[in-house]
């Protein structure tokens, strides 16, 4: 049975509401995992949600920044949090899926929002680079991220980090520019080689390809230059490896009427 699933940083679904209607509208995923959802659970706008045919919802929010949500139209068996570095700021949640929601085995989705890590690439001099690393350095070592053997999981988000040389505009230029320094590309394959996981894109797509989900909202006109980086992930198990059908990144998106940064980026699978 095919399944889809979406991930965007919407940065802000109140103010983005309609946006993410239009999307859901378009493309009707199974499943769509937000980050930066900037509002506390209470006035998470669920009545659009559910009116929209996506009656499951989970939620870990925030006032004002980050939080991550996962809605469904597809019922969930569990969910739950985890919190990284000590700190409650609304970065996770998964959600477990079973024979209820119309799959023969269980699958296990996490929802991620990393750090940006602020400007200056340097733990010592910036607290909020140094969080980053010590986030990335606990999703390696935390054992429900390691893909069991014959385990249908799959893990998706802003993980704020262009891992690849074509995964930003510049390789050499951005080589001291947070999101794409040495240390942070490091760290990152490290968390995806140890949980065994898979990344979609670039099972699709060529490494020497250029690929993006991400432009700033500093350039008067992003499409010149075409300045992105591929901030947006979603990585699977090995055992869902040989059962990608479809990846997508939808661009456009980029050019509606007050829009994210960051773009969609789907999925589906064949479970």
């Amino acid at each position: 049975m095919p399944f889809t699933i979406a991930t965007w940083n919407i940065n802000s679904v109140r103010l983005r509401i309609d946006l993410v209607a239009k999307f859901l509208k378009n493309r009707r995923p199974d499943v769509l995992c937000l980050q930066e959802t900037k509002c506390i659970d209470d006035v998470f706008p669920l009545k659009r949600f559910q009116r929209l045919g996506y009656e499951h919802i989970a939620l870990n929010g925030q006032k004002g920044y980050h939080g991550v949500a996962i809605v469904s139209k597809r019922p969930f068996l569990s969910k739950d949090i985890r919190m990284f570095c000590g700190k409650v700021d609304s970065r996770h949640i998964s959600v477990a899926f079973g024979e209820s929601a119309g799959l023969a085995a269980p699958l296990v989705l996490h929802n991620f929002y990393v750090p940006a890590g602020g400007d200056i690439p340097d733990p010592a001099l910036n607290p909020k680079f140094e969080h980053k690393l010590s986030f990335l350095d606990e999703m390696r070592d935390c054992t429900p991220l390691h893909a069991e053997d014959g385990a249908n999981h799959i893990l998706v988000g802003d993980l704020n980090v262009a891992p690849h040389e074509h995964d930003v505009w510049s390789h050499r230029q951005l080589l001291n520019v947070v999101s794409h320094t040495p240390v942070e590309c490091e760290k990152l394959l490290a968390v995806q080689a140890q949980g065994g996981w898979i990344d979609v894109a670039r099972q699709r797509i060529p490494m020497d390809e250029k690929v993006y989900t991400w432009w700033s909202y500093r350039a008067a006109d992003w499409t010149v230059g075409n300045r992105g980086r591929r901030l947006d992930h979603i990585w699977v198990s090995p055992a869902l490896g040989d059962k990608v059908r479809d990846f997508r990144i939808l661009r456009d998106a980029r050019s509606w009427e007050r829009p994210s940064d960051h773009v969609p980026v789907t999925a589906v699978l064949d479970i």
